[in-house]
């Protein structure tokens, strides 16, 4: 991806001069340089990058926690740098969040596909995060209007109709959501009528 920018880490410094060469030949635009993975890491929190090369072996924090970390906020793509002799950690890094991987020296043919696909796989992962966040998010507001619900049929004898109308229609007097309106409920901080005040209390 042309213009994708990226935050490098590699303690090596021609090997880092010689990634960073083959990247900007490429299109891409190095935004930052790191010797370690904390340096990494901070880098790409501060610069918000598209793409972090990381070696998977550096002084400090390693490449592996370095992933992690950038994983665990979803900072950016993660490629990791390996050598032929650290195949083994490659699977270690898939498992940190890793999207893929070069081996040393980097072969200029290698890079764009690899990167692309990163990036690819990275927004997908962005993407389903998202959606199990708001289907989290909406499941956590089912249940608190039902739980808000039961405290108004139970307490204020209102109808399940009733209570759901009543926390609905406080939802857009307020102008709020009716999440906001359940928590109030339920933590006591908002008290309803009684049901005879304006909704029908259960028959039974």
């Amino acid at each position: 991806m042309s213009g994708a920018r990226v935050v490098l880490a590699e303690d090596e410094a021609l090997i880092r001069l010689d990634i960073k060469e083959s990247l900007i030949q490429e299109g891409y635009d190095v935004v930052g340089e790191a010797s370690d993975g904390a340096e990494a890491v901070e880098l790409v929190r501060e610069l918000k990058p598209d793409l972090a090369l990381l070696d998977i072996m550096m002084p400090g924090v390693d490449g592996l926690t370095a992933t992690r970390e950038i994983m665990s906020e979803q900072l950016a793509a993660v490629v990791i740098l390996t050598a032929y002799s650290q195949r083994d950690l490659v699977n270690q890094a898939t498992e940190a969040g890793a999207m893929a991987y070069l081996v040393k020296p980097v072969r200029h043919d290698k890079l764009t596909p690899t990167l692309e696909v990163a990036l690819a796989r990275f927004r997908q992962f962005v993407e389903m995060t998202d959606k199990a966040d708001s289907l989290e998010k909406r499941l956590d507001n089912r249940r608190a209007v039902d739980r808000a619900k039961g405290v108004l049929m139970d307490e204020y004898g209102y109808s399940e109709q009733g209570s759901y109308r009543y926390v609905q229609q406080m939802a857009m007097t307020r102008r709020t959501n009716m999440k906001v309106v359940s928590d109030e409920i339920l933590e006591g901080t908002l008290i309803p009528p009684p049901a005879s005040e304006g909704e029908p209390a259960d028959e039974s």
